[in-house]
């Protein structure tokens, strides 16, 4: 578009002329204050992070046991005080103070002589002209039963006991207690290779990948040295195609027909071993062989127990005798006879969507596990399970889910899609479960050695608020909760809803006690409800400010107060409030991903 230029003296036009120059000049060559100014303050807020980070000893102690907590500072900043402040959840119960003289400190504190409590630690360093704070979360627990935190480890070549140590002093940072050794054996039917009658020093898992004794050994010793449980892998009825080499039995296999033409198989890779053929789990004398095999684990590795695998629904299978058989009604028999003959050693096992998982909440496990797959596609649905689970075991059981997150987005290299993972990990915890995902990476598949998609920094960062947050707040999310109904309102331009809905947020409430906990997930920016985020195109929810709450609520409050892993580390938030006519009102500082809401009612 052209404009018309009007007419004007020549003095003028030359006097305009040098205006412009002169203007554009400073703009371009002199001094930019503005962005002088963000400089500065990206430069002020990097030197603020004057505490690099904060580790613990252990994953977990007993009531009683000594923590050790070390905290290293940024070289720069040496001279100044420490302040540590210890919370059960929005309650005080320690505090103390360090001079600080050199960039690491060392302490104690002896954990609290009530079993199943989690703690929240507050560190805040102060000098002359430095302050900063962060905070690290401690579970009291004297078994990981009740709190479970799974992990796993899918790698067991020969590698040095740094790399080692490094893997798992990673993992204890995010306070997973309890690993499972992915695809460490040999055969399914024979998992420890003996030679001699004596625990070979190397093999090749089914994959032909080189798997080392010592690997395993020294792994699990790390993690015993982290209060880490240790769970072999292996499935339940699995054998290679000739197994009877090994001593089993034509007549323990699974057939898709009565007339034993076709066995039932887990078709593998062409390259790999075999694939893997089926056997009847109801079968005594399958039970049994098996249950010889891994005491002759349990013989030559110091494994805590055996996480036993399935592989879902099989369709119509038949047994040696031509009967249908209904798999699932084994699973509850054989993990009894399993903690009969070896009750000194841990039991899980995995009920693939759910299979099984009926029987499994009676039986002798450590707590339920669910792969979940299609059936329970959309983020309700892993609230869902983790209901389902807390029924099916009359709520002695917790719960664990095995959910591959961006899992064809993985196909390819890349970096995990840091909103899928977190709205993925806001709905599991505060649904009172928590997530299998953390190894030496980060799922994305089944076969879990799979690693094409990385952790950015950011996403670390952030996972580490999310589990201390897990721990902190553990006897409000996963701790003999109840459901309740609960009635919200706001007066304000966002909606709530009783399930995920996108331009909603998503809330719902638990009892314990005298305290009431409501759960608000950010599901108003999603761009889609599907957990896995299978594509990694889930959208970073914009933070929401100030939300006004109304609640119905006719019981007497004594206190609200707030809590969430995306702001202040996690730490307790008192809240104003109003009640007046069976209607409580208060206001959410902020929302991003997930707020947790504490109300406390008088005794």
């Amino acid at each position: 578009m052209h404009f018309k230029k009007p007419k004007v003296t020549i003095l003028v036009s030359i006097l305009l002329l040098l205006i412009v120059i002169a203007v554009a000049a400073k703009f371009l060559f002199g001094p930019k204050q503005p962005l002088q100014k963000e400089e500065n303050q990206t430069i002020q807020k990097e030197e603020s992070q004057v505490i690099e980070e904060i580790t613990t000893d252990k994953s977990s102690y007993g009531p009683n046991e000594p923590i050790h907590f070390t905290t290293t500072l940024s070289d720069k900043h040496v001279q100044g005080i420490l302040k540590i402040t210890y919370y059960h959840l929005n309650n005080v119960v320690a505090q103390r103070e360090l001079n600080m003289t050199k960039n690491k400190v060392q302490w104690t504190w002896q954990a609290p002589g009530k079993d199943f409590k989690g703690y929240l630690v507050r560190v805040q360093f102060e000098s002359k002209t430095k302050k900063d704070e962060q905070t690290i979360a401690v579970d009291v627990s004297s078994d990981w039963s009740k709190f479970p935190r799974y992990g796993f480890l899918s790698k067991f070549h020969e590698m040095s006991n740094e790399d080692m140590a490094s893997t798992i002093s990673q993992l204890n940072r995010y306070h997973i207690n309890g690993l499972q050794f992915y695809d460490w054996h040999y055969k399914h039917e024979q998992p420890m290779k003996l030679e001699n009658d004596r625990p070979a020093m190397a093999w090749e898992d089914i994959a032909n990948r080189p798997t080392s004794y010592q690997t395993i050994k020294t792994y699990i010793d790390l993690a015993h040295q982290r209060n880490m449980k240790t769970m072999a892998y292996n499935l339940l009825y699995g054998a290679f195609e000739e197994a009877e080499k090994d001593g089993v039995k034509k007549e323990w296999r699974l057939f898709k027909d009565q007339q034993k033409n076709d066995y039932d198989y887990h078709p593998l890779p062409d390259e790999w071993k075999s694939d893997v053929f089926l056997l009847n789990s109801a079968h005594p004398e399958w039970q049994t062989y098996l249950i010889n095999q891994q005491k002759h684990v349990y013989n030559a590795l110091p494994f805590d127990g055996w996480h036993v695998d399935q592989l879902g629904p099989r369709g119509n299978v038949y047994d040696y005798d031509g009967n249908l058989l209904a798999l699932d009604e084994s699973f509850q028999p054989f993990m009894e006879h399993v903690k009969k003959e070896i009750p000194d050693k841990r039991l899980v096992m995995n009920a693939v969507n759910q299979y099984g998982q009926k029987q499994l909440g009676k039986s002798p496990v450590d707590f339920l596990y669910t792969e979940v797959w299609e059936q329970y596609k959309y983020y309700h649905d892993l609230k869902r399970i983790i209901d389902e689970n807390n029924a099916y075991s009359q709520g002695k059981y917790n719960t664990v889910l095995a959910a591959y997150m961006n899992y064809e987005f993985s196909n390819n290299p890349g970096e995990f899609n840091t909103p899928g993972i977190l709205l993925a990990n806001s709905v599991i915890f505060a649904s009172g479960g928590s997530h299998l995902e953390l190894g030496e990476h980060m799922l994305s598949k089944e076969y879990f050695p799979h690693e094409n998609l990385k952790m950015n920094s950011d996403l670390q960062n952030k996972l580490l608020h999310y589990y201390d947050f897990l721990v902190a707040y553990e006897n409000l999310l996963r701790d003999n909760l109840q459901e309740v109904p609960v009635t919200i309102h706001s007066p304000d331009w966002f909606h709530f809803s009783s399930q995920p809905e996108q331009g909603k947020i998503w809330s719902f409430a638990k009892q314990r006690e005298n305290k009431k906990i409501i759960h608000f997930i950010n599901f108003f920016d999603a761009t889609t409800l599907e957990w896995r985020d299978t594509n990694a195109t889930q959208a970073e929810p914009q933070q929401r400010e100030k939300l006004t709450v109304q609640l119905e609520d006719n019981q007497m409050i004594k206190k609200i107060w707030t809590a969430s892993p995306d702001k202040q580390s996690g730490m307790p938030i008192s809240l104003d409030f109003k009640q007046e006519n069976n209607k409580v009102t208060f206001t959410l500082p902020s929302l991003k991903y997930w707020d947790m809401v504490v109300i406390e009612y008088d005794q």
